[in-house]
């Protein structure tokens, strides 16, 4: 009868399950072991890293479209108006120059520490001294931290006092140290300092300091940032806004101050021009008596004066744009002051001034801290260079614009003047006098206005931003987050757990578990045996209950599942290789059998290496060899086992020369036919399939076959080739048995690599009874 095992998918997967986490249990101290080193690890970590607050603020920007878009009503529009837009405002706001202001006034380039057992703190408004650099950029970083000592006289450095709110000259610069009035530190306390380069102190902010859209719809921008004091983040925060605020109302404030510095110049001009025309026609008209003028003169007055005034304009907005052609094609447009483009009706050429001189003041505040050729430096002389041929291109069309108009009324004004050559000359000369002080005072009047307009931006430049909320940090670090720490932690002590069992699992050639078997062969485990501690081979008996016993009566009650029974009497105990225990599993059944009442044959066929007699505590005597050879009789060969009456052994008795050709003789049938009449199971025990054939001989004479398969023994391969081997040689009805399975892990009540768990039904053994 051949047995046919049925598998259930998803009985499968729990079983699989099952035996995972079975495979686990055992080695609880290491995981327990792996999660007290994690989280230990993760407790180092979380006090030797730094923990990061986060603060933020709000600013609103309100956006301009430009001078090209702004009211002819705002007196300053065609000057001073500058196009803002919160994408640019953005990247204004961590700029290099608002950083590093902030770098140099909060001093963030020394940094105060407290030593503690396993990472120093940073301090801040609870520093005991405030440290100054009389020239920041000159400093000398330190490459660690310099310890000193506080005392209320000043600080201890190397033994050598410091005193307060004094320059003093060290290693690393000069340096002036302050004592904070906020922090009452107790007289010899140790502290450390460090001193870090400016520019690379704000490279770190600019990097850490995000600054993002409160929404799509907002022009409110949320500026925030992470740094280990909670206070110095608000403070940096709120320090980038102020300056922020500052820088751009100093811009307007810059360009306001060069449009009057220009305006100021030409009304000295202008001024004293008027003053000798004004003296010129007094005295003219002392001399000569001209007291008045014809209608005529008035009318030619009046029209050359417009034209004149007009062309006077045209003059001075070409001086402008002579001063702007110079300022472009200067090599340093940071090097002088910016030409005012006052008078000048083109707001689009006003702009572009603007945007040249804001990207060459950003070039050189970035080329102080970095080469030529980093990306952003490249980037600023890419945008200077393609706006200069903007700006050339339109002064050409300004000025030949210009020209015509002054030439068109050149030629109006020359029409007037040869009407002039009719008129006495006395009233001609006194109209050309006249024309000539209507004109400077025209363009005086227009300085004078201009003037005004400038002085009053004075009071109305500000910023445009507005902060919306102040900077506020968190009240909880939010990084290292303790919480993911601590859970990694412990995932990764499982994990590395499960890595460790599994590689150990892994690198073993020899069979480990039940399923390992299930899935090499497709003979079914009809029985798990644990492994025999004692020195005793025969493990049970009627006042014995241990768990090995247990497990023989388990074995017993199995056997019809492989066909053993009245019609099936002869059952075949093999294995693959020696040493696996088949000779144990054969005694031990027996005797379970014939503690059943039922006789019992146990017969050794083991004719090269017999071991029976050695589990039974009996001597080698005439046996199956004998009877094989024709020397002796079954009553011979026959005698009573001392453990059990309804027992009885047939050993091998003197090992034949040939014992393969021994069993072919015709026999061996005869013996177990014989048998068969007189007994109601036969247990064979014959030698291993691997080494000899002497098995395969005896198979077809047998009902069943039990291979013996031992725990951390067997080699794997042996166990593949069950299944050929069973095709090859029709051993009949063939199932497994795991022997010598031993607890796993640590402690005594553990499971073992099999199903079992070290107890039986009905509760723990006595100690005298496995005695």
């Amino acid at each position: 009868m051949n047995i046919i095992r049925k598998t259930d998918e998803t009985s499968g997967n729990k079983d699989a399950g099952g035996h995972f986490i079975f495979r686990l249990l055992p080695y609880w101290p290491l995981f327990l072991l792996l999660l007290v080193v994690s989280l230990a690890s993760a407790w180092v970590y979380l006090q030797v890293t730094p923990q990061l607050f986060s603060a933020e603020a709000k600013i609103l920007i309100n956006e301009r479209k430009g001078a090209e878009e702004t009211s002819i009503q705002d007196p300053m529009s065609s000057t001073l108006s500058k196009k803002k837009s919160v994408d640019n405002e953005r990247e204004v706001i961590v700029s290099s120059p608002i950083i590093n202001q902030v770098v140099a006034d909060l001093s963030l380039y020394a940094s105060v520490y407290q030593n503690s057992f396993l990472a120093s703190r940073i301090m801040y408004e609870d520093a005991p001294v405030k440290i100054a650099a009389l020239d920041p950029k000159g400093i000398k970083p330190t490459k660690s931290k310099i310890e000193f000592t506080y005392s209320h006289s000043g600080i201890l450095i190397d033994h050598k006092t410091y005193a307060f709110d004094k320059w003093h000259q060290l290693p690393y610069g000069t340096l002036m140290f302050r004592k904070n009035i906020n922090a009452r530190p107790s007289d010899q306390s140790k502290f450390a300092f460090t001193l870090t380069s400016p520019s690379k102190v704000a490279s770190k902010i600019a990097g850490g300091l995000k600054v993002a859209e409160a929404n799509k719809l907002s022009t409110i921008l949320v500026v925030s940032i992470l740094d280990e004091n909670p206070k110095r983040a608000e403070d940096i925060l709120n320090g980038v806004l102020l300056v922020y605020n500052k820088h751009a109302i100093d811009q307007y404030n810059l360009l306001a101050a060069n449009t009057q510095n220009f305006i100021n110049s030409r009304l000295m001009t202008v001024e004293k021009e008027l003053l000798d025309i004004e003296n010129k026609l007094q005295k003219y008209k002392s001399n000569n008596g001209a007291i008045d003028v014809g209608t005529q003169g008035k009318l030619y007055l009046e029209n050359v004066s417009i034209n004149d005034q007009k062309i006077g304009e045209i003059n001075m907005q070409l001086s402008v744009l002579d001063q702007v052609e110079n300022y472009v094609r200067s090599r340093d447009l940071t090097g002088g002051i910016v030409p005012s483009t006052a008078g000048i009706n083109d707001p689009g050429l006003t702009q572009m001034v603007k945007d040249i001189y804001e990207l060459q003041l950003n070039a050189e505040s970035l080329r102080k801290t970095t080469g030529e050729n980093n990306p952003a430096m490249v980037a600023y002389n890419d945008q200077i260079n393609k706006i200069k041929p903007q700006i050339l291109q339109n002064l050409r069309n300004q000025r030949n614009s210009l020209s015509a108009s002054r030439n068109n009324l050149s030629g109006t004004t020359s029409t007037y003047s040869s009407a002039l050559q009719s008129m006495p000359e006395t009233e001609r000369n006194l109209v050309d006098i006249q024309r000539q002080q209507q004109i400077k005072s025209g363009i005086y009047t227009f300085l004078l206005q201009k003037k005004e307009e400038t002085a009053l931006s004075y009071i109305a430049n500000g910023s445009d931003s507005q902060i919306v909320s102040q900077a506020e940090s968190s009240q909880f670090p939010v990084s290292p987050k303790r919480k993911m720490i601590y859970l990694a932690a412990i995932f990764g002590a499982g994990i590395l757990g499960i890595a460790f069992v599994t590689a150990k699992d892994k690198m073993r050639r020899n069979v480990m578990f039940q399923h390992e078997i299930q899935s090499l062969t497709k003979l079914p485990v009809i029985a798990e045996i644990s492994t025999n501690s004692s020195a005793k081979q025969i493990v049970i008996g009627s006042n014995q209950r241990t768990l090995i016993a247990e497990q023989f009566r388990s074995l017993r009650t199995t056997l019809h599942y492989i066909g053993m029974g009245k019609q099936n009497k002869r059952l075949m105990i093999t294995s693959a290789i020696s040493g696996e225990g088949k000779s144990f599993v054969a005694s031990n059944l027996a005797v379970s059998l014939a503690m059943t009442g039922k006789r019992v044959a146990l017969l050794d066929f083991d004719l090269n290496n017999p071991s029976l007699h050695h589990k039974f505590g009996v001597k080698q005597r005439t046996g199956i060899s004998e009877y094989l050879q024709g020397k002796a009789s079954m009553e011979d060969i026959f005698s009573n086992s001392i453990v059990n009456e309804n027992l009885s052994l047939f050993l091998t008795g003197k090992l034949p020369v040939d014992p393969a050709e021994l069993i072919l003789n015709g026999k061996v049938e005869e013996l177990f036919s014989n048998l068969a009449e007189q007994f109601d199971y036969l247990i064979i025990d014959v030698p291993p399939i691997g080494p000899v054939s002497d098995a395969y001989s005896i198979a077809p004479m047998c009902d069943a076959t039990l291979f013996v398969i031992r725990h951390a023994y067997t080699p794997k391969v042996f166990i593949e080739r069950i299944d050929d081997n069973i095709k090859l040689n029709n051993l009949p009805n063939p199932a497994i048995v795991f022997n010598a399975v031993s607890q796993r892990g640590y402690g005594k009540n553990n499971y073992g690599y099999g199903y079992g768990t070290g107890m039986v039904y009905g509760g723990s053994y006595d100690q005298k009874l496995i005695e």
